[in-house]
């Protein structure tokens, strides 16, 4: 089984900022190639598991069924276009709370992989910050560090390690991805 696990944020849709929420539909703008780089994945037999950080519920930005329309306005535009996840896996927590769902630590990927008859053979971690790379080194699988987000290439001097893969985008890292494991 091969297995694509994505952070949101600056992965799927347009990175908000630092500090700033998706708050609404009318926000969530898709990263251009984003919704075929999935299909991608899916039409080369991989599992696609989205999981993020969203604070901004725990916060009181926006409600748990504001985010669960996002989400379900997301689905809907994945699957018109033959992208269908198999699965969205949210933190709600603040990182003063301390849970073990919030990335960087390993709760999300755990819980995904619960729905796993079997471990799987291939497995990424695609995000756009430091927090996902630190979950997917934690949990064993490939990290896969995408620019279009939270982190640039400039601040690469700072990085305190270097991810198995760096790609500009979603796109260019499922067409690696792809032809690199089928």
């Amino acid at each position: 089984m091969k297995v694509v696990f994505l952070d949101r944020d600056g992965v799927i849709n347009n990175y908000p900022g630092d500090t700033h929420y998706v708050t609404s539909w009318r926000e969530f703008k898709f990263i251009p190639g984003s919704i075929k780089a999935i299909k991608n994945f899916k039409d080369n037999g991989f599992k696609v598991y989205v999981l993020s950080n969203q604070a901004g519920v725990a916060k009181g930005l926006y409600s748990k069924k504001d985010l669960d329309y996002i989400t379900k306005r997301m689905l809907i535009c994945l699957h018109s276009e033959g992208a269908d996840l198999d699965g969205v896996y949210y933190c709600l927590h603040k990182e003063e709370d301390n849970c073990l769902c919030r990335k960087p630590k390993t709760g999300l990927l755990k819980k995904a992989v619960s729905d796993f008859e079997k471990k799987p053979e291939i497995c990424f971690f695609i995000g756009d910050s430091f927090r996902d790379m630190r979950a997917a080194v934690e949990f064993g699988c490939k990290s896969v560090l995408v620019l279009s987000g939270k982190e640039k290439i400039e601040k690469k001097p700072e990085w305190k390690f270097e991810p198995d893969y760096c790609f500009d985008n979603l796109l260019v890292a499922a067409q690696y991805i792809c032809s690199h494991y089928v």
